[in-house]
This record gives structure tokens, C-alpha cells and sequence, in this order.
């Protein structure tokens, strides 16, 4: 497979850095520095491709919602339906086609499932010239209300995914192939980058590491039209300049740092700033959703029985990320005065009660982000318009807790260094583990888990 195509797909996956570095380096082979080459290769020495036995027991892939294929062709076997190739099960407007096509099969309107008043009785059956039984009738009325259900549910799993990735990378994923292919440095920086991005998070008490490493730094540098030749007497790097041929927009789909949303013209930044606002309404709408359903403790943020907190964990962490984006592009278009009218807040995820307490054992007190998020109107009240949250306020609460707000990332866009590599650990659901082996073991027995594991029989171990 072209590597450049090999690369593009992984914006779809998880893959690991290490392997993304490996296949950098073969595009990039003949146009490497030497010490260029061993950044990379500080990288990719870990890759599969250089394992005796590689392989890794971290899926590489993110959640799928599961689409209404098992439901469709159910409906198919009943109404001896035919020609339906064309239906693609996990294609939202096709399943709604589909349920459009069939309702009236059986006089039944589409969004009317209450058994009582919404079903034909035998006149009405009679005279609408359905040859129905009573029980076929019913039958066949029941699963389109099942699969009307599972169009609703589904909707909502696909949103789900959708934050996910959004929490983890941004928009990369819609990318078009060919925007992403037209500079290979720009290409190979956006799926390391990615790469980097979607790394899961620790279990510790300390922060995450951040995406931007050496290698991005690198190959960053690359798209800026500069090439590392070597290194000073004082560790200085002595960089060298040549001609680039940077896709910024597309680079600016997962980073959107102020020198590269300089090289966007003025209409590119203001669709994307549409696009980050629509983005924040609709996670703010599935925000309000998750909070209206769950009893989350607004001052603490410790999660306990009944919260959904993966999904609002994720649906945050999408908000988050959007935010960010939303606050470059601001910056960036030279808008700041918007944040006079709206500044939307953070949204702080829920804590596990161990990690909490374990922060606490060892010194830590309560986040002050946390203090100042359940000070703050929430951003889905804010959509509503029924609370306002500009600049003054969101820099009133954060200097209340003895937060710095512009450095803080709570008024302007947040500042990144560059972190040194570090290997990819194996991780069961969050716990470092040394072997591959051993976490697929410590994962089908539920190990970290949170549930109850299953302990090991050595007979039939």
C-alpha cells in the first residue's frame, strides 16, 4: 500500500506513534538530516515492525456504534421485502429512508409508537385493506417501533463517536485525501501529530503528557521551511531553511497554533470559527443531556453511582478541545472583543473516587479549574441564553482561586512546550503494564477494571 494512503487511514485509528514514525521514515528517507533521522528513530525503534513477536493488546481502533443491520434485515424476513441492496445500514439517512418506505406498508406513521392510540384496530385494518391478523399486525408494528428506537439510539451512539475523536484530535478525521496528500511534510506531521493526540491517558495523580513532543517539533519545523542539521556546543539546534510547500488548512484541522492559523486567509478562519461554534452548540447539547440524567456533584467532580461518566468524560474533553480551537481562531482573526460579549468556561471532567483520594494522600487539594467551573454558567445555559458568561467574569472567578486566566487557557489560547518521546506503555484501562501479553491477560479478567475481576485458575489458566 502507498505509504502516503497508509497514513491517511490512520487519521481514522490509534494507531501507536512508534509505528507512525516508522512509516515517516520511509517517505521521508531521502530527505532527512542525520540528526533529523535520529529523532525519528528515537521513535521508531519501538514501532511493531521492529518487535520479534509485535503486537500490541491496546485496540487500534476507536468504538464503532453499532448500526441497524441486525434490525433491517429482521424487517426485510417479515414484509417479505425485495430490493433493498442498496440500504446501507449505518448510514443515518438510509435507515430513516428505509423506515419511511415501510411504515406505510402497514398504515403506521413514522414517530407515532404509543401502543394504545398509534395501532389500527380490526375496521381500520379492514378498510386500509390490510389482510392482517391481529398478532401479524402487531408483530410487524412492534419492529418498526424497535426500529425506529434503534435509529434514535444510533444517532446518538454516532454523536457519541464523533466527540470522542473530536476530544482527542480535533477535526482531522474529516480531512479530505486529497488536501492531506498535496505536501508529504505536512502529511507526516498531521499523522504523527495525530498519532500523538490520541494517546490514551494514565492512571496517576500527576497531568498527562502533552502531544506536542520532539518529533512533532520536528517535523513541524519540516513545514515551516526549516531542517535540523545538528546541534551546538551548547545543545543549541543549528537549523537550516529550504523551500515548503505547507497545506496550513489542512494542518489547521488538528493544529490550529497562531502561526498556523496566520497563513489562513480571512475566509478560511471564518469558516472554521463557524464551524468550532456549531461544533460547541451541539456538544453543549448532548452536555445538557448527560447532566439532566446524572447526579454529578458540581464541587467536587468526584463521580459515584449512577453518573455516566464515560460519556460525559468524553463529551467534555470534546468540549474542551473544541473550545481551544474556538479561542485560536478567535485570537487569531484578531476578535478577542467577542470574549467582552461570550467567554465560554472549561468543563471539568469527573474524577474517579481513587484517584481522587489517592491526590489527596499525597498533598493535593482540590483542582482550583474545578472551584472556578461550578462558579461559572453552565455552556449549555449559556447557548439557551439564560445565563451570561463573558471575559470579566471568567477572569473575576479565576483570579477568586488564584488561577492566572490569560496563561491558564481560560481567556486566551493555551501555551505548549515541547515534551521529550517516551515509549508508548502498555496500558489496562489506564495501569501501566510491562508486557503486551500480560495486559491482554490482566484485561480478560477484568483487571483495573472497576468491576469485579475474575480471579486466575492455575488449572485452567
Amino acid at each position: 500500500m502507498d505509504k502516503l494512503k497508509e497514513l491517511y487511514q490512520s487519521l481514522q485509528l490509534r494507531k501507536r506513534p512508534e509505528d507512525i514514525a516508522e512509516a515517516v521514515i520511509e517517505i521521508l528517507k531521502d530527505d532527512l538530516s542525520t540528526l533529523e533521522r535520529s529523532i525519528l528513530d528515537k521513535a521508531a525503534r519501538g514501532s511493531l515492525k521492529r518487535q520479534v513477536f509485535g503486537y500490541s493488546s491496546m485496540a487500534q481502533e476507536f468504538a464503532r456504534a453499532v448500526g441497524a443491520e441486525r434490525q433491517i434485515k429482521k424487517a426485510v424476513e417479515i414484509f417479505k421485502l425485495e430490493n433493498i441492496a442498496g440500504v446501507n445500514y449505518d448510514y443515518i439517512p438510509d435507515i430513516k429512508g428505509f423506515i419511511g418506505k415501510v411504515s406505510p406498508l402497514i398504515q403506521k406513521e413514522v414517530g407515532d409508537n404509543n401502543f394504545l392510540s398509534g395501532r389500527l384496530d380490526r375496521a381500520q385494518r379492514k378498510a386500509a385493506g390490510l389482510d392482517l391478523s391481529k398478532r401479524a399486525y402487531n408483530k410487524r408494528w412492534r419492529l418498526l417501533k424497535r426500529l425506529e428506537n434503534k435509529l434514535l439510539k444510533y444517532e446518538r451512539e454516532v454523536k457519541k463517536v464523533e466527540f470522542q475523536k473530536i476530544a482527542k484530535h480535533g477535526i482531522v478525521h474529516h480531512l479530505e485525501y486529497e488536501s492531506f496528500i498535496k505536501d508529504k511534510n505536512t502529511a507526516c506531521f498531521i499523522a504523527y501529530f495525530n498519532a500523538r493526540c490520541n494517546l490514551r491517558s494514565v492512571f496517576t495523580n500527576q497531568s498527562q503528557a502533552r502531544a506536542y513532543d520532539e518529533v512533532s517539533d520536528m517535523l513541524y519545523k519540516r513545514c515551516k521551511g526549516e531542517y535540523v542539521v545538528g546541534k551546538s556546543l551548547f545543545g543549541r539546534e543549528k537549523v537550516g531553511t529550504r523551500e515548503s510547500n505547507t497545506e496550513w488548512l489542512a494542518m489547521a484541522h488538528i493544529y490550529t497554533g497562531q502561526e498556523v492559523l496566520s497563513h489562513l486567509t480571512d475566509e478560511q478562519k471564518g469558516r472554521l470559527l463557524g464551524k468550532w461554534t456549531n461544533i460547541l452548540q451541539e456538544i453543549a447539547t448532548l452536555l445538557d443531556e448527560v447532566w439532566t440524567r446524572s447526579s454529578i456533584n458540581l464541587q467536587t467532580m468526584i463521580v459515584r453511582r449512577g453518573n455516566d461518566s464515560t460519556t460525559w468524560n468524553n463529551t467534555a474533553g470534546a468540549w474542551n478541545k473544541a473550545r481551544d480551537q474556538w479561542m485560536n481562531v478567535i485570537y487569531s482573526m484578531g476578535m478577542e472583543f467577542v470574549l467582552d460579549e461570550v467567554c465560554f468556561g472549561k468543563v471539568m471532567r469527573l474524577m474517579a473516587a481513587d484517584v481522587a483520594a489517592w491526590h489527596r494522600a499525597s498533598g493535593g487539594k482540590l483542582d482550583p479549574n474545578t472551584e472556578v467551573w461550578n462558579k461559572l454558567p453552565l455552556p449549555w445555559e449559556v447557548f439557551k441564553g439564560i445565563r451570561g458568561c463573558n471575559k470579566d467574569l471568567v477572569v473575576k472567578y479565576c483570579h477568586e482561586a488564584g488561577i492566572d486566566a490569560v496563561k491558564s487557557g481560560w481567556i486566551a489560547p493555551r501555551q505548549h512546550g515541547v515534551e521529550e518521546f517516551r515509549p508508548t506503555p502498555e496500558l489496562v484501562h489506564g495501569v501501566e503494564v510491562a508486557s503486551p501479553f500480560l495486559a491482554s491477560v490482566l484485561k480478560r479478567h477484568r483487571y483495573f477494571s472497576g468491576k469485579n475481576a475474575k480471579p486466575f485458575d492455575p488449572v485452567n489458566n
